[in-house]
């Protein structure tokens, strides 16, 4: 077993036991172990229903009940577009139309290859009064236009040349 694949698995434990290893504690385990990684591995959710001694279906059946897990990776920024009512009604996908082109994204591909940015229409953000919005990681946007949504994105993609 190779270094790199023993400390993912190392990573996990840790997690598993700060939540005592209580299988009750199976979605904060999990969101926990979304937050180490981006995403839900398959092999780690098999590894995490070991160590729980529950069944790998259980783990799957809540990864994929609850909205906010993924099971693929995601970028290191993740854009949410809300395309909820208000929004919609705002042209919300004119945003993500303009998001995509920028990014070289598409229904089918929503990560970019360099796992940097992550597009994804969410239903609802909370903030009709800013409509429409987008959240860029925990960072709130609203009263966007085309234009400003790929501004924003534009200034990320600065800053990160610069880190």
């Amino acid at each position: 077993m190779k270094y790199a694949t023993v400390k993912k698995f190392e990573n996990v434990c840790e997690i598993i036991n700060k939540h005592g290893r209580d299988s009750a504690n199976l979605i904060g385990i999990l969101h926990d172990i979304q937050e180490e990684y981006r995403y839900l591995p398959k092999e780690i959710m098999t590894f995490t229903a070991t160590m729980l001694g529950i069944a790998p279906a259980r783990v799957y059946g809540v990864a994929t009940f609850y909205s906010h897990f993924a099971l693929e990776p995601k970028g290191k920024y993740v854009i949410k577009v809300c395309d909820g009512t208000a929004c919609h009604v705002k042209k919300s996908t004119d945003l993500i139309n303009a998001i995509e082109k920028r990014l070289g994204l598409s229904n089918e591909n929503k990560t970019t290859s360099d796992m940097m940015f992550t597009l994804e229409a969410v239903s609802c953000l909370g903030a009709c009064g800013l409509a429409p919005a987008m959240v860029v990681n925990d960072e709130v946007h609203g009263l966007l236009t085309p234009e400003t949504a790929v501004e924003i994105i534009e200034a990320i993609i600065e800053r990160e040349k610069t880190s």
